[in-house]
């Protein structure tokens, strides 16, 4: 058994058709993960449904009335760059329950993987960039709410940035810019009104064109490699620990930094993302702050890549937390 539970649901898939984003991967990494024994099916959980309650804590009600109710305009669904039906909305709100259900077994436990989620581009009042719900938002606003938790960090390691977090939990203090490590461009190293302290790592000659400004943004040059990812990255964790103690971590773990993915253009390696996936895991356990991970991207030429570093998220999670198993997927 692993250290932690991984949270899956069938209905996670998204029907999508012939479309960019495999919506399969989700079933495809749950069975990767079963078939090389780095899983049991006793170690996963199975989520519920989203309440709408949780949604609207996040959400406008139109918006979500909308969704709901397939009566969204021609617009909307454009924005939102998916073909709109209501297994789509159905399998997200889904989605948006297993990632609260991902973070609370993260308070109980140190550590959980929701198999889904990463719905990072979605804002309030509209989708977009293949995500109509934010289902990270939406679990911290909850845990606010319970007052189960005060302060979380979102640590986004999609190639894109994560502009929707930044919108819906915005810096407290005026956005400046100043020098992190190689001259890499920082923030104002504030959390939210909320308590959310926002880091996005992206390439940032890459959607979005707008990019709001997050606690700490760390831009990356096109074709940046696994060593100079790592180092960014090390300092970036570095400096967002020395701002912020996070009783709770959401760890967006995109697949999209990958060489071979289609809408990326960074140059990290399997490999490469297998060790940023150690890093961050490895950072919360040192500031013995609670972890949780969800997907996002990844458009891979082959999807078999995709659904390796997406098994791997899950393996690296489990070295780091002392658990001796599998050591590839």
């Amino acid at each position: 058994m692993l250290p932690f539970s991984l949270v899956y649901h069938d209905g996670f898939y998204l029907p999508l058709g012939a479309h960019v984003f495999p919506g399969e991967k989700y079933r495809l990494v749950h069975q990767r993960l079963l078939t090389t024994d780095a899983a049991a099916e006793s170690d996963f959980v199975r989520p519920k449904t989203i309440a709408l309650e949780d949604v609207l804590r996040v959400h406008e009600a139109g918006y979500v009335e909308r969704l709901i109710d397939g009566t969204l305009s021609e617009e909307e669904i454009l924005q939102m760059e998916l073909p709109y039906s209501k297994a789509l909305a159905d399998a997200t709100l889904l989605s948006c329950g297993g990632t609260l259900e991902a973070a609370q077994l993260a308070l109980r436990d140190g550590a959980a993987c929701s198999i889904g989620g990463g719905f990072h581009h979605a804002h309030a009042g509209h989708g977009e960039g293949f995500c109509i719900l934010h289902d990270v938002a939406i679990a911290l606003a909850r845990l606010l709410h319970d007052r189960a938790i005060e302060r979380a960090m979102v640590i986004d390691l999609d190639v894109h940035d994560g502009n929707g977090t930044a919108a819906i939990f915005p810096p407290a203090s005026e956005h400046r810019h100043g020098t992190l490590r190689n001259g890499v461009a920082i923030g104002s190293m504030m959390p939210s009104a909320a308590g959310i302290f926002t880091l996005s790592m992206h390439q940032q000659n890459n959607y979005p064109a707008y990019k709001p400004p997050s606690s700490l943004d760390v831009p990356l040059a096109d074709g940046t490699d696994d060593a100079e990812y790592l180092e960014a990255l090390e300092g970036a964790l570095d400096a967002a620990f020395a701002h912020s103690r996070p009783q709770l971590i959401a760890y967006v773990a995109g697949a999209d930094p990958y060489v071979e993915d289609q809408l990326g253009g960074l140059a990290l390696t399997i490999d490469g993302l297998k060790q940023r996936d150690r890093t961050v895991f490895r950072a919360a356990q040192l500031a013995g702050a609670p972890i949780f991970s969800v997907y996002a991207g990844g458009y891979a030429r082959h999807v078999e890549d995709t659904v390796t570093i997406h098994g791997n998220t899950v393996l690296a999670a489990a070295e780091v937390f002392s658990f001796h198993g599998a050591t590839s997927c």
